[in-house]
């Protein structure tokens, strides 16, 4: 008994489709884990910045928001900010006022704003009294809390914020890849089986042949075959 085309083509049709089906679910929970991530990202930062603003530092940046900031002058202070890494400094800084711009870009920009100028006269003072950068950033979430700076410092649930979307990105595409190899290997060890079951028996040898077969058949090597 022998197993011909039509009787193994539905099965390997079978062991493809299955296959394919199965890489196809494995892709699509691939792709849902990327998107829960994706959108959970913003979700987390959106935590952090309700954390951060808890507490009596955290306050309403409004026009009457402006509180000073002073340090008592360092002994022998000499300033350790030049003018260029102050103006970056105080782009780092977020002006008090409803505009949202940094402090200066607004001073630069919006010369009807007064709380600008005033943060931008305790910059200097500070500078002035012997104080670094990091520190005068300090001494400005201080008194105003983490909504002062333009960006939020990259520590706790801050920085997972940041690492969240790029890990995200780096699982979803290394399981990608993965599912992407998987698939064509499975794609490559069904082929043969097509080819080999289609020319085959089940037993894995050539039918015998009845007797008058194999008669005609040495007829046929003698060349005696009737004509």
């Amino acid at each position: 008994m022998s197993l011909t085309d039509s009787s193994v083509d539905p099965i390997v049709d079978t062991i493809v489709v299955t296959t394919i089906d199965s890489t196809r679910r494995d892709l699509l929970r691939a792709g849902s884990f990327m998107a829960a991530c994706v959108v959970f990202a913003p979700l987390l930062r959106a935590q952090s910045a309700a954390a951060s603003a808890q507490g009596a530092a955290n306050i309403e940046m409004s026009a009457s928001a402006y509180k000073p900031v002073s340090l008592p002058r360092k002994p022998g202070a000499k300033p350790l900010v030049a003018q260029l890494d102050r103006d970056e400094l105080e782009r780092g800084l977020k002006c008090a006022c409803p505009c949202k711009l940094d402090v200066f870009t607004c001073r630069t920009t919006d010369f009807a704003c007064g709380i600008s100028p005033a943060m931008h006269s305790d910059v200097v003072r500070l500078i002035a009294g012997g104080y670094s950068a990091d520190e005068i950033v300090a001494a400005f979430t201080t008194v105003y809390g983490e909504r002062v700076l333009m960006a939020p410092v990259k520590e706790g649930f801050n920085i997972a914020g940041y690492l969240v979307p790029f890990l995200t990105v780096g699982i979803g595409g290394t399981m990608l890849v993965s599912l992407l190899r998987r698939w064509k290997r499975e794609t490559e060890r069904a082929t043969p089986a097509v080819v080999s079951n289609s020319v085959l028996p089940i037993g894995g040898s050539a039918p015998a042949g009845t007797d008058d077969e194999l008669r005609r058949l040495q007829a046929a090597i003698r060349g005696d075959a009737p004509r």
